[in-house]
This record gives structure tokens, sequence and C-alpha cells, in this order.
């Protein structure tokens, strides 16, 4: 997949560098991927969840949240938001 972009996972564990090692993996995974389905993400990523148009990763033993939106048929994924648990909790990023 091409992930779009890299910036703001860096730019996430700038402010919290515990979380640059669990997103990193999921980068490399993610980059060499190819997904044709949200099954496919499921079978890398257990638990993975559809919500609305996102789908949210769980990062780092639950204790971060990654929003990602994906376009299977151009092998595209848009990272949407990097948050805590706590911020993922609040709903904001919903409307983004």
């Amino acid at each position: 997949m091409h992930v779009i972009s890299k910036k703001q996972l860096r730019e996430f564990w700038t402010i919290r560098p515990r979380a640059k090692k669990p997103l990193d993996a999921w980068y490399q995974t993610a980059r060499k991927a190819v997904w044709e389905s949200f099954a496919d993400i499921r079978a890398a990523f257990p638990a993975a969840d559809q919500v609305g148009k996102f789908t949210v990763f769980d990062i780092g033993g639950n204790k971060y949240r990654l929003a990602v939106v994906v376009h299977f048929n151009r092998g595209k994924l848009f990272i949407r938001r990097v948050m805590t648990h706590a911020e993922y909790d609040e709903g904001k990023w919903k409307d983004e």
C-alpha cells in the first residue's frame, strides 16, 4: 500500500517517543501490504475496526489509535489521525 504520509507518524512520535517503535512497525507492515479488502487488513491486524469511513488500528498495546482511510482500488492508505486512546474516546476525530 502507498501510505500517505509517514510525516504524521513522525510528528506524533516526536511528541510521544514511546509510540515510535509500534508506529514504525505498523508502517513497515502497511507499506509492504497488498490489501484488497477490509478482511485482508484484519488478517494482518485482527484488532482493526471499521468506524464509518475510517479504518482504526490499535497501536502499542492499545495505547494509541491510528485512523486511516483506505482506497483499496488505488492501493492507497491515507493517514487521517494519530492519537492517544483518550483522544480517540473523545470522538472529535470522526468529524475530520
